[in-house]
């Protein structure tokens, strides 16, 4: 199946059928304004029909809106054409014509050809021979296809509602052009794909939402609410085939196996998961519900998915229902009434959502029973049975005339339609997870019945209105013996205030996301015996959040199949996902699961894996297990696959809980106004002194450390953020709405243990030091000085790891999850000893970076004579500090692996990729593949490219060679701090393609490596330092060519676009070029900028411009040429400086200021025309 055609096609389809019928209103005059009673429109008179039918549709844009009701009537037409075009491929229609194709699929519709000769109920004959004679197919085409959707309206009303309305009012015009929805339709679709029922029905169905959906999401970012009208578009995901299968197989198929064992019909089912080997007691329990099941007939059993959408799950229903009435001996024919009329149910609150389910079942009776459509009674009338498939019905505009009408004074009927109109109301906010009481309905249907022989103005009311709406609440309020969905997810974020607050106090415990209160309202919708099937986002499993969902689940029902899939295998959704089958009663018994969360490849190698682990079931990740040990673990989380030996550790140690503290860090409201990265201010602003949160009254920093997190780093690292705290940042911080302290005031300034929230990579668990406070993503643990060092150790081995997984294997580690985590101590002494080391080692590689706010001097910058020898000399000893950790991790994993007794599952060793110090190789081939994804794999390119950006700093006086650490970055200028290397005096230095300038970076940089390491290896040096960057040329212009076009790039990725030293950039032409530092910016640094260098430029440009034109006057034909491609390129360097010098003469004479505490982002801004963009 081409799902990309279908998608292209949906998504083109939707905005081409807005935009059709919008026409078609346009051209009648239709609007929230427009008077209903006129006569004509655009100068032609109406006929009556049309008339009545503009009316409706001029009331219903009042009641919802032109652009509603225009995609109402797109989507409306949208179905009846799918519909039609999926009869006519597969043959099902009454009439056996063809209405959109010819015989061998050509856009060349037999209905038209055919139109004289067919008995289609409605068709007027002479209005098809003065088409024809007029030769008018376009009308006529139109004409045929109302009158065909009419005649299906007698067997299919819940596709094809008779065409008497806005809805004809609005048909699209053209339909036989190229070009048209039908043409495209035909053309772009294989018809293949329409012969899968149920897969091009669902993709046609989910991408025709594809840009509301996109919309939707768009307007969540902006914090606006998902809409009861939105929901649909929002939450719709058709779900896998095989899926389904899995689901049905192991839900409805397993109750009549269990009462009426059958191994072919089983062994039919290729998801079928046989029951695992239970205890005695167990098996005694279960064998008393089998002999309910056994007393099941085929009729008795009522299943239903109460989020249908299009309806895959209800038509594989069907499907297995068949088989099992052949299972029982009953006929096919006599089998289809019986599914439709006894065991099938379907709801969804979207209206084109249920018409597709109930189109897909129907359909499904065709496939089953070809003369199913044609069937009739004794006189003569179609005798077809509809599915209980319907739309969520609201009682908000039911006309309370026609409901005291229909109660007739019977104070019984009275009652009971209060109750149901209090409790549907806004129904289609809240959909299937509404609980609806069970009242009387046989004396409501007893009531409608009455109404049939009675003659009242609210008869068709109560028949179009009220009927289907007693129906809806009928099927929320009835028990059923198999409940299947693939329920909504949206989380708070996405609610709207009324259905927060419901879920708030109708699914306490599960109000986190709808799905959640799904899982718990199919409990509710299923018999004490049935069983459930559902496929939800998998964070239930494990987090804190969902501890008393899980709980119940435990206590109440019986899980006896669960598939994790893989964190990304279901591209459709953006969060990973599980799929489970639960007995709604709670027996004790062992369940299997799939463990597939180590497969990529999507949902077909999820598929191949979970076929293979029903083949084999000791392939490795297939895991039977009883609900009851889950409980023994904190958190209670379905850890299916913890061995003995691991819960025996969660039973026997004692809880980081018990002997630390772990706080969850502060919302500061708006980071985007309380931090920075350290770099961004003024550095003497910082104050990194702070042990307690007693010394911050004393305080005169305005700045202080802030862990938030960051990539996945173990033991020493992460250390970039300040956060606004001073006594004026903390007060305008509180006035923050967002803003949260979380009970971690007492704690800042404090050491302690981070790591970060959010990884997709090993739990990254560091030190932080005395002095920092700490976001929600960089919470910290606090413990007493004789158990913090042990208890990183422990945090950072793989037994930890494995634990975390167990507790909550989602990208998120939770302070819950820490505390939660089971502590034995031994071996202290050892342990305490290598995590020294490696806090050591990993605070000295992180020191080795100019990021870091105690980089003391570049790793180069050494005694040896050449910058070969000082990288030689980096490059071991950075390696050897990486062997010497990864030894000393192995080694504590070895200590705990023992402590723990998980010899037989856990290994000591580890790969290099989880290694977080730097290791140094020569060239990106020398990188092993066990490193080949490591961010802490440098090449000689890397380490001499950070070379020339401290050699940068120190042009500009951000460093010294005559001081550690940094020299300038903000405040007071030390003139004494520059002896060897002076820094450039203007701050402003020029970059460009030749050496113009005297303060020419060029030039600058080859000073600097002379001073460094001496003028009789400059040369060697310089092309050591080439040889390393890469490039053709002379070293020199190597090195140049590295400045003009990627110096700045490296620079914003060193800096994570938050740069410091600016680049003033003309344009791709490079006609000017400088940098400066933002640190030492002043308000006339512009002026200068245009002044003393740009108008330099220009002047040279003319020079040298009107050099080459002499030097062409008497030039050879081949030199011509030369000189003719450098005058060229002078010229447009010199344009473009022409038109870079306007620019910068406008921003100059502003003269302005900037505050450093704004940040880069704010004060790169204000130069953005004349600055290069941030990359």
């Amino acid at each position: 199946m081409d799902k990309n055609a279908i998608k292209k096609y949906a998504v083109w389809a939707r905005t081409e059928l807005i935009a059709r019928v919008s026409q078609k209103a346009d051209q009648y005059e239709v609007s929230v304004e427009a008077d209903p009673n006129a006569d004509s429109a655009r100068g032609v008179l109406f006929t009556d029909t049309q008339k009545k039918q503009r009316a409706a549709l001029i009331n219903k844009v009042k009641e919802e809106g032109f652009e509603q009701v225009m995609e109402e009537v797109a989507y409306t037409w949208f179905n009846r054409f799918s519909a039609l075009r999926f009869m006519e491929v597969n043959n099902y229609l009454p009439s056996r014509v063809r209405v959109f194709t010819d015989a061998d699929g050509n856009f060349k519709p037999q209905i038209l050809t055919e139109a004289i000769h067919m008995e289609l109920p409605g068709l007027d004959m002479e209005k098809v021979y003065a088409l024809k004679e007029a030769n008018n197919n376009d009308e006529l085409f139109k004409y045929l296809i109302i009158t065909q959707c009419n005649a299906l309206s007698d067997v299919l009303p819940g596709m094809f509602q008779k065409i008497a309305d806005y809805t004809e009012f609005l048909f699209p015009d053209n339909l036989l052009h190229e070009g048209s929805i039908i043409q495209r339709m035909v053309s772009d679709i294989p018809e293949d794909d329409w012969k899968d029922q149920i897969q091009i029905i669902g993709w046609l169905y989910q991408y025709y939402n594809t840009e509301p959906k996109d919309k939707v999401f768009a307007d969540l970012k902006k914090n606006i609410k998902i809409t009861k009208e939105n929901i649909p578009a929002a939450t719709q995901l058709f779900t896998p085939d095989w899926i389904v299968r899995y689901m049905v197989e192991n839900s409805l198929g397993r109750l009549w196996i269990e009462g009426h064992p059958n191994p072919e019909l089983k062994k039919s089912w290729t998801y079928y998961l046989d029951e695992a080997q239970q205890e005695p007691e167990v098996e005694e329990r279960l064998k008393s519900i089998r002999k309910e099941y056994a007393a099941l007939e085929p009729e008795d059993i009522r299943c239903i998915d109460p989020c249908c959408g299009s309806g895959h799950i209800c038509a594989y229903l069907f499907d297995v229902l068949i088989q099992i009435y052949a299972d029982y001996g009953i006929q096919t024919r006599d089998a289809v009434r019986s599914i439709i009329e006894k065991n099938l149910w379907g709801l969804d609150i979207d209206e084109r959502a249920a018409q597709l389910a109930y189109f897909s079942v129907m359909m499904k009776a065709v496939q089953y029973d070809p003369r199913f459509l044609r069937r009739k009674d004794a006189n003569g009338r179609p005798d077809i049975p509809q599915p209980h498939i319907y739309a969520i019905r609201e009682s908000n505009h039911l006309d309370p005339n026609m409901v005291e009408y229909f109660v007739n004074g019977d104070a019984g009927l009275k009652k009971d339609m209060d109750m149901l109109i209090e409790e549907l109301h806004d129904a289609k906010e809240y959909g299937s997870l509404l609980k609806v009481s069970q009242v009387n309905f046989d004396a409501l249907y007893k009531r409608f019945d009455e109404i049939e022989d009675e003659i009242s103005i609210y008869k068709e009311s109560v028949k179009n209105k009220l009927y289907p709406f007693v129906r809806v609440a009928q099927a929320l309020a009835q028990k059923y013996d198999v409940v299947v969905t693939n329920p909504p997810y949206m989380g708070g974020k996405g609610q709207n205030a009324n259905l927060s607050d419901f879920l708030k106090d109708n699914y306490p415990d599960e109000k986190s996301d709808t799905f959640s209160a799904f899982i718990e309202r199919c409990g509710q919708m299923a018999k004490p015996t049935g069983y459930g099937g559902m496929f939800t986002p998998y964070v239930w499993m494990f987090i804190q959040s969902y501890e008393k969902l899980r709980t119940n689940l435990y206590t109440t029902k019986s899980i006896t199949t669960l598939i994790q899939f893989e964190y990304s295998a279901f591209e459709e959704a953006t969060v990973p996902v599980c799929t489970f089958v639960y007995r709604n009663t709670k027996v004790g018994e062992k369940g299997g699961y799939f463990r597939l969360v180590d497969f990529r490849g999507g949902m077909e190698v999820q598929r191949q894996k979970y076929l293979e682990a029903i083949a084999n079931p000791k392939c490795g990740y297939f895991y039977t297990a009883s609900a009851d040990n889950f409980a023994k673990i904190p958190g209670s989380p379905v850890a299916y696959w913890v061995s003995e030996a691991m819960l025996r550790a969660f039973e026997q140690g004692k809880l980081i809980d018990d002997i630390a503290e772990v706080k969850i860090g502060m919302g500061t409201g708006k980071n985007e106004i309380f931090v920075r990265e350290w770099w961004e201010i003024s550095y003497v602003k910082i104050d990194f002194s702070l042990k307690n949160v007693n010394e911050l009254e004393n305080s005169q920093g305005r700045y202080f450390p802030y862990n938030k997190g960051g990539d996945f780093r173990l033991w020493y690292g992460n250390l970039e953020y300040v956060l606004w705290f001073d006594g004026t940042g903390r007060k305008v911080m509180e006035e923050m709405p967002g803003h949260r302290e979380n009970g971690g005031w007492n704690y800042y300034f404090k050491q302690g243990i981070t790591w970060s929230f959010i990884s997709s990579a090993k739990f990254g668990v560091r030190l932080s030091p005395y002095g920092f406070t700490f976001d929600v993503a960089g919470s910290t643990l606090f413990a007493n000085e004789d158990t913090e060092t042990y208890l990183l150790g422990f945090l950072s081995s793989v037994v930890c790891f494995n634990m975390l997984r167990v507790l909550n294997p989602t990208l998120n580690y939770q302070a819950g999850n820490i505390k939660a985590l089971p502590i034995i101590v031994c071996e202290k002494e050892g342990v305490d000893t290598l995590v020294t080391a490696n806090i050591s080692i990993s605070r000295a590689d992180w020191n080795s970076f100019e990021t870091s706010w105690d980089f003391k001097r570049h790793p180069l910058i050494c005694s040896a004579s050449t910058i070969s020898e000082a990288y030689e000399q980096w490059k071991a000893k950075a390696n050897a500090m990486f062997d010497k950790l990864k030894a000393n991790e192995e080694e504590l994993n070895r200590i705990f692996i023992d402590i723990y007794g998980l010899q037989d599952e856990l290994k000591p060793e580890e790969e290099d990729k989880d290694v977080t110090v730097h290791r140094i190789y020569d060239s990106r081939d020398d990188i092993p593949e066990s490193m080949a994804k490591s961010q802490y794999a440098l090449t000689k390119q890397d380490v001499v490219k950070s070379f020339i950006s401290y050699a940068v700093g120190c042009m500009f006086g951000r460093y010294s060679l005559n001081v550690e650490g940094l020299a300038y970055a903000g405040g007071e200028w030390d003139e004494s701090k520059y002896k060897t290397f002076l820094p450039d005096k203007d701050n402003i230095i020029p970059i460009s393609d030749d050496e113009y300038f005297e303060d020419d970076i060029v030039g600058l940089f080859v000073k600097f490596v002379e001073t460094v390491y001496g003028k009789d290896t400059l040369e060697e040096n310089l092309k050591f330092i080439a040889d390393a960057l890469g490039g053709k040329g002379s070293p020199r212009e190597v090195i140049r060519s590295y400045f003009l076009n990627n110096f700045y790039k490296d620079h914003c990725k060193t800096y994570k676009k938050r740069p410091i030293y600016w680049i003033f950039d003309s344009g791709k032409k490079n006609g000017f070029k400088c940098l400066i530092y933002m640190h030492r910016y002043q308000p006339d640094t512009i002026a200068r900028i245009r002044t003393d260098y740009i108008h330099e430029q220009q002047a040279r440009y003319r020079t040298a411009i009107a050099g080459l034109e002499r030097q062409m006057t008497n030039a050879a034909t081949s030199e011509r040429v030369r000189l003719t491609k450098q005058l060229t390129k002078l010229k447009e360097q010199a344009e473009e400086t022409r038109v870079y010098e306007e620019k910068i003469h406008h921003l100059a004479d502003q003269m302005i200021s900037i505050d450093l505490d704004d940040g880069v982002k704010h004060n790169y801004a204000i130069f953005k025309d004349v600055l290069a963009k941030i990359k």
